[in-house]
């Protein structure tokens, strides 16, 4: 069944660079400063590492704190805070090596005491943290042996490569336990974050930018700028007019029809990768205010009715391919299903004349900003769904955390039928990849914000997160694609 997927996995991810030297630029008290201004489209929603669920947030965030993991360019973790890990021979136990010498920028050391707080809190099931939930279904009790060692007992087994890689996330960052104290406000939403990272927390002027410093007791290598501020510039055309003129140094996502000319642009450097990132609506699949979302032929006709390619190539000029699973090929368990959907607007119109849905009215929200030209694609989709014989209200967009607040809620709070999101796994697996296809993984608890619940799916990914064997996972996963599609 294929609950709610309309455009395309994203390809390529653009950055462009202008003045790429450290050479000094003069802050706002008159002194030379090594300041690196990188121009983004969105405002942080939350700083608190366990809070975010964007990669706006964790690129800025990421500055502060460290995980006991980091993922490498090849998507491997590799250590980090922690120096080693042993797994039992029956997989119920975890014991982590933490590297020495290490402290907060508030001094406060680096320990086993410290991981213990952030996990107990990151796993609290008060507390908010959207992608803690398989870590704290699967964590028995996180425990102290000496100080550079703590150990994890588990209530249930999970992959070696999802209980590494969970730990390598940004949302596992670790914060001074003086930060987080349980029984104060900060244990629930600490928005001034204090890690061991390699920059400190300066300033945040809400819907304008956030500043950091150089952390001058950082234990690795000491970063190239003394400051890096991110500034808030939601518009495409004035984020790249920022780099041109040297007001910024980095801008994220430059509008995308200029690349051509950007690329022959001596001044500046177009950095192009691939992207493990899929764009996609959200459809609400129980939705009450219109419950004809709820019948599969009518999801379907939907997606019958948006011209994908169309959209791929007059709106994202080429830089993104139409979906063929519910993850990019770059991910492990990636599967491509058979019968991908085609543009096919008359099997659309069928479709809903066959549930008594022709009229159907839906109301549509997206962002501005956020990824490659979301909004303007948001459009096209609209009037694809208009050509069938849909009644489309919007495309309503909304400043981001704003947005976020309004898509990501329980069921019982939604107020629109179908929203555009994006979502790029922080390490390469798809167990990450099919968290929001985990009814588990609902609002509050996580990013499944099409409220999708098939049993048969469910149980399968279940199965995936503890199988050791890579090669049954890859299976596993593969079916749960080709049932979800």
């Amino acid at each position: 069944m294929r609950p709610h997927r309309w455009l395309g996995a994203l390809v390529v991810a653009c950055c462009l660079l202008a003045g790429c030297g450290s050479s000094p630029n003069i802050g706002p008290t008159g002194k030379q400063t090594h300041l690196l201004t990188v121009a983004v489209g969105v405002d942080p929603d939350t700083l608190d590492p366990m809070r975010q669920t964007t990669t706006t947030v964790t690129n800025i965030v990421q500055m502060v704190v460290e995980s006991l993991g980091r993922v490498d360019q090849t998507g491997k973790v590799q250590p980090n805070l922690a120096t080693a890990w042993q797994e039992s021979a029956d997989a119920m136990t975890w014991t982590f090596t933490l590297r020495t010498g290490v402290t907060f920028s508030d001094r406060a050391p680096f320990d086993a005491a410290a991981v213990k707080a952030n996990l107990d809190r990151e796993m609290d099931p008060n507390n908010v943290c959207p992608s803690c939930s398989t870590l704290a279904k699967a964590v028995k009790s996180v425990d102290v042996i000496d100080p550079g060692h703590v150990r994890l007992t588990m209530a249930m087994p999970l992959a070696a490569d999802v209980l590494l890689g969970l730990i390598s996330l940004a949302n596992f960052g670790m914060m001074s336990p003086k930060a987080i104290q349980k029984g104060t406000p900060q244990y629930a939403q600490q928005e001034q974050p204090v890690g061991t990272g390699p920059y400190m927390l300066k300033e945040r002027v809400k819907g304008d930018h956030v500043t950091v410093a150089r952390n001058p007791t950082y234990w690795g290598r000491r970063p190239v700028y003394d400051e890096q501020l991110f500034k808030t510039v939601p518009d495409t055309a004035t984020r790249e007019a920022l780099v041109r003129s040297g007001q910024a140094q980095m801008v994220l996502l430059p509008p995308i029809s200029d690349l051509p000319s950007l690329q022959k642009d001596p001044t500046v450097k177009v950095l192009l990768a691939a992207s493990d990132r899929t764009i996609y609506f959200a459809m609400d699949t129980t939705d009450k205010t219109q419950p004809l979302l709820q019948n599969v032929q009518v999801r379907q006709a939907l997606n019958y009715a948006v011209n994908r390619d169309a959209i791929i190539k007059s709106t994202l000029f080429g830089a993104a391919e139409s979906m063929t699973a519910p993850m990019a090929p770059s991910i492990f368990g990636y599967c491509q299903v058979p019968n991908p959907y085609k543009y096919d607007p008359d099997q659309a119109r069928s479709l809903l004349q066959r549930a008594n849905a022709s009229g159907l009215t839906i109301s549509l929200v997206a962002p501005t900003g956020r990824y490659m030209q979301d909004w303007q694609a948001a459009q096209n989709v609209a009037n694809d769904l208009r050509a069938v014989g849909v009644n489309v209200v919007g495309p309503r967009t909304l400043d981001w955390p704003s947005y976020i607040g309004t898509v990501v809620v329980p069921p019982v709070k939604a107020s629109v039928d179908a929203h555009l999101l994006g979502y790029a796994p922080q390490y390469l697996d798809a167990s990450t990849a099919m968290q929001v296809l985990d009814p588990g993984l609902i609002p509050p608890r996580g990013l499944a914000t099409a409220y999708y619940d098939n049993p048969t799916v469910t149980g399968l990914i279940q199965k995936a997160l503890v199988e050791p064997n890579r090669d049954a996972r890859a299976q596993e996963y593969c079916d749960a694609e080709k049932q979800v599609w």
